[in-house]
């Protein structure tokens, strides 16, 4: 596939600060990038490097092949970029703003007029339109952003938490449009909102302090929890040590944990090695026994919390 986002090596420092270490990507054309790190990380730093808007100390970014320092005019041409909090002309209306960001780009006037539309009607901005920017809640405003960056058609997508700010309802809206666009253009999404991984992105990056230290899809990443495919079930006090005995004595289970004990039962927790699903065993090791079982469910994994496992001991 056609790499559309390169970056080697990208390196800033703003005094002491070391902000970012080393970055090197690769985005493919059709990919969304899910880019991740708790706050001070370095993301919005980088996503500032490989859109221009800062000079990197060293290394190199391309879009499209064309260096952002060396080629800064087409390079920056096939951009759309959300910055953090999506600076605007407050006094402009969305109307107006659109028609100012259309003369930067350069788009002719027999195509601009589908342009501004096509990008109103992608966000929702019709209620607006001729609303003064100064006087819309957060989430319109954030709207206007997002029309902005997406009015070229641009064949790289460049979104510092596009969500922030709106209600479910305009985040279902902004994943469904990324989703839509995913196919033509390649994306990077930065975000706190980890169910928006989930959502729309068909790979993730996690940094901390400056550099990467996760680079795999969300399956992936949500295997590096030590609960991956982990079970819990709940059975008799009576019949616990019996089972217990049994399930780690199977091949891929690493322990089993006691996490409960009331009214004459026993919840348990048997944790695999290296995530291998063990759910099957464990059903046959049930059967075999004959052991009543109350309740048995393979743990769900959140995002959440494997990105606080992975920052936390990076930070330690």
């Amino acid at each position: 596939m056609t790499v559309l986002i390169s970056t080697q090596n990208l390196e800033k420092k703003f005094g002491d600060i070391h902000a970012v270490r080393g970055i090197s990507l690769d985005v493919q054309k059709g990919e969304v990038l899910g880019f991740l790190g708790p706050n001070g990380a370095g993301k919005s730093t980088t996503m500032k490097m490989i859109t221009g808007f800062l000079t990197p100390d060293t290394g190199t970014a391309e879009i499209c092949g064309f260096d952002i320092v060396k080629e800064p005019i087409e390079a920056k041409r096939r951009i759309g970029y959300l910055p953090e909090g999506a600076p605007l002309y407050s006094d402009m209306t969305p109307h107006s703003f659109l028609n100012f960001i259309a003369d930067i780009h350069g788009i002719d006037k027999s195509s601009r007029s589908d342009r501004i539309a096509d990008a109103v009607n992608k966000t929702g901005l019709e209620p607006v339109y001729h609303q003064v920017i100064d006087t819309l809640s957060k989430g319109f405003k954030r709207r206007v952003g997002l029309a902005q960056a997406i009015l070229n058609d641009p064949d790289v997508l460049i979104l510092d938490e596009p969500t922030d700010g709106l209600d479910p309802n305009q985040k279902h809206l902004v994943r469904e449009l990324i989703s839509a666009m995913a196919k033509e253009k390649a994306i990077i999404i930065s975000t706190h909102i980890l169910e928006e991984v989930e959502a729309v992105c068909s790979r993730a990056v996690v940094i901390d302090q400056g550099r990467v230290i996760v680079d795999g899809t969300a399956d992936e990443l949500q295997g590096r929890s030590a609960l991956y495919n982990a079970v819990t079930l709940k059975t008799a006090e009576a019949s616990a040590g019996a089972l217990i005995e049994k399930l780690e004595a199977l091949e891929f289970v690493k322990q089993v944990e006691t996490l409960s004990q009331m009214n004459g039962t026993k919840r348990l927790r048997a944790i695999p090695i290296d995530g291998k699903p063990i759910a099957s065993d464990i059903t046959s090791v049930i059967q075999e026994q004959g052991t009543v079982v109350q309740e048995i469910y393979v743990e769900q994994v959140r995002l959440d919390d494997v990105f606080r496992q992975l920052t936390t001991a990076e930070g330690e």
